[in-house]
């Protein structure tokens, strides 16, 4: 939404804007351009449209938030930019500050929190408004989708009941407002599966000094994704994935896969149900079977994260029973299936602590928190090799009992043009020290692990946004190190640099992992599939690309072009990968320097659960055993994830 105000001359300026709106008028036929700007009065919601009238949309549009309709001045820019006199009018009359904001990447105005003006008053009646999938916004609640196809699926789609949107709400009725908390269940909303984007509102109510009403704008996203393929009439796979089952917030994921000519297994099963946020407790149940090939599991969770700073206590259960031929490369390259059959169990409980500081600046006062957990995890083998000193270390039966203590520090700042194309998204700032320790009760002794993390990542004051961590763990066992491991990781992403094309982003990932006294048999890879910031290798698989220590860089710019095609927006690509791995007998910097490079395009529809389109042509010069160092693919990128400032479950640290 467009924040535009008006410079120069008071009479220059008035007689521009006649001129403005006399050509808009003339050329247009807009004959009402000038929004409602009176007291909103109270306002009342028919519960079985579930709709605001269009002068109460307007009201809260424009007076609630002093800003105009976005539609409106985005197609007045656009028609008048068409032509080198209306342009210059445009330039002089108008200051489009949203608009070059988003363009440059600068943290926007927006980031003052708008509930502050609200803080302490007690909230009244909580409105939830729901739109369409297709053609409105929360930021223009008057648009309408523009083509049948959009309007159909809107009618195909069923919203989020209002009675699921009451349960992520983290206030209620007659609350002290807390202008932090509604700031937090914003981002809440916007970060689940369900919702496109969401907004909350404050509304004074009319002769009451006290008492405010809240209005909770949510747009859903399109929740039914097919999918599969066809090899023939003996090879295909066919499923969905329903996101929001009826309305409810459920997610239900089912694939059944059958190749005929298979020997072992001919058809492949996989089904996930998702309920989450049962009642208002924020406890999220998930019930998960897969009856593949070379994995059959079965498993059931419940748990309840840390979601907000404000969260005082969470956890988790699972229970699995898996059945897996695990694929193992051996250190001579050849590779054997291990038969494995075992019962998994993990359970672990944490409880959040505000800590007060005077420093820093308002926004992330009071934000900072003091987390204590503890986990527990049973592995119970019941098929496998014999486990000894020299072999097969990796399958012992064992419980572990882990510790932590942690710091964490963080705030969120709303950007653009991340790993989106265009909706809202969060972006952490703060910092994270963790220290674990904990004990491993297995079958070839009792160790003691420790553990150490810290991240920290902030938007560096026209450069960009740089995130890094740093983890140390090992087990202890007679004053010896066992798998242990190092590791250092660092993302970068730049500002939005405008261009006669759109605008683009350079991205910098960097990581680097070397393992302590691993055990035979485990290595780390530069294999993986995807490109650029969209993978932990450098983009292909090949057992050959192996070691216990590892160094990768990842460098992507993608350019957020203005192309739109049936609702998908389109980004181009350039990456480049680079990796070197190596065993101890050989110093990783003397090691082979692998690389890859390639170009492609993105596509993605905010407005779709789906995955984003990646068509991309790849260059591997210089891989082992690799006949073909050119490249091509079609494939789904899934959407990217912030790395958070949150407190979890101790764990582990991950050799990976």
């Amino acid at each position: 939404m467009n924040n535009l105000y008006l410079t120069g001359l008071p009479r220059l300026r008035h007689l521009l804007t006649g001129l403005l709106l006399l050509w808009l008028v003339v050329t247009t036929g807009w004959a009402q351009i000038t929004p409602d700007t009176t007291k909103l009065p109270p306002v009342g919601v028919d519960r079985r449209t579930d709709s605001l009238s269009s002068k109460h949309s307007r009201v809260i549009a424009d007076s609630v938030l002093k800003q105009r309709d976005s539609v409106f001045y985005s197609g007045l820019k656009r028609r008048m930019y068409k032509h080198r006199l209306t342009r210059q009018l445009y330039d002089a009359v108008f200051h489009d500050v949203y608009n070059s904001q988003q363009s440059t990447g600068e943290v926007s105005t927006i980031e003052v929190n708008p509930f502050k003006d609200f803080e302490g008053r007690v909230i009244g009646d909580i409105y939830i408004r729901r739109l369409g999938v297709f053609g409105q916004s929360v930021y223009d609640t008057l648009r309408q989708s523009d083509n049948w196809l959009e309007r159909t699926a809107n009618k195909l789609h069923v919203n989020t009941r209002e009675r699921v949107i009451r349960r992520y709400l983290l206030f209620r009725e007659g609350d002290a407002l807390n202008s932090t908390t509604l700031r937090d269940n914003e981002r809440l909303l916007r970060t689940t599966t369900i919702f496109h984007d969401a907004r909350i509102l404050v509304v004074p109510r009319t002769g009451s000094r006290q008492f405010v009403d809240v209005y909770v704008i949510t747009q859903d996203v399109w929740s039914l994704e097919p999918n599969g393929g066809v090899g023939s009439l003996t090879q295909f796979n066919i499923g969905f994935d329903q996101r929001n089952v009826r309305g409810l917030g459920h997610q239900l994921f089912a694939q059944f896969a059958y190749t005929g000519t298979d020997p072992r297994q001919q058809a492949e099963y996989q089904s996930r149900y998702t309920i989450p946020f049962i009642g208002k407790t924020f406890v999220t149940a998930q019930a998960e079977f897969l009856y593949l090939r070379d994995l059959k599991q079965g498993a059931i969770r419940l748990y309840r994260p840390f979601i907000t700073p404000d969260t005082k206590y969470a956890g988790s259960i699972e229970l699995t029973h898996t059945q897996i031929n695990s694929r193992v490369v051996m250190r001579d390259d050849s590779v054997e299936y291990i038969p494995l059959r075992y019962n998994y169990s993990d359970v672990w409980f944490g409880r959040s602590f505000r800590l007060f500081f005077s420093e820093g600046d308002s926004s992330v006062r009071g934000r900072a928190r003091l987390i204590l957990a503890v986990r527990n995890t049973n592995y119970q083998y019941l098929w496998r090799p014999p486990v000894t000193n020299d072999s097969n270390q990796l399958y012992q039966n064992s419980r572990t009992t882990l510790f932590s203590l942690g710091f964490s520090r963080r705030k969120y700042v709303r950007d653009v043009l991340i790993y989106g194309f265009g909706r809202t998204e969060d972006v952490p700032v703060g910092r994270t020290v963790s220290v674990i320790y904990g004990f491993d009760n297995a079958e070839l002794g009792r160790r003691t692990y420790v553990g150490l993390n810290y991240s920290q990542g902030s938007y560096i004051k026209n450069l960009g946004y740089l995130y890094g961590l740093a983890s140390l763990g090992g087990y202890i066992r007679s004053a010896t190190i066992q798998q242990g491991v190092l590791s250092f990781e660092s993302n970068y992403f730049s500002p939005l640099l405008p261009t006669g094309w759109g605008n683009m982003r350079q991205f910098i990932n960097a990581r680097y992992t070397t393992g302590i006294n691993r055990f035979n048999n485990e290595y780390i890879s530069l294999s993986s599939s995807g490109s650029g910031i969209n993978t932990d290798g450098i983009g292909i698989n090949n057992d050959a690309l192996r070691g216990t220590r590892r160094l990768v860089l990842n460098i992507e710019n993608i350019l957020f072009s203005k192309l739109n095609v049936v609702g998908f927006r389109i980004a181009f690509i350039t990456f480049a990968n680079l990796g070197m791995a190596s065993f101890p007998e050989k110093p990783l910097l003397q090691s082979t320097l692998y690389q890859g490079y390639g170009i492609g395009f993105r596509l993605r529809n905010e407005n779709l659960t789906f995955n984003s389109f990646q068509i991309r042509l790849s260059y591997y010069p210089n891989i082992p055993n690799n006949t073909i160092p050119f490249r091509q693919a079609f494939e789904g990128v899934p959407a990217l994830r912030f790395r958070d400032f949150d407190q979890s479950a101790p764990q582990i640290i991950p050799y990976q």
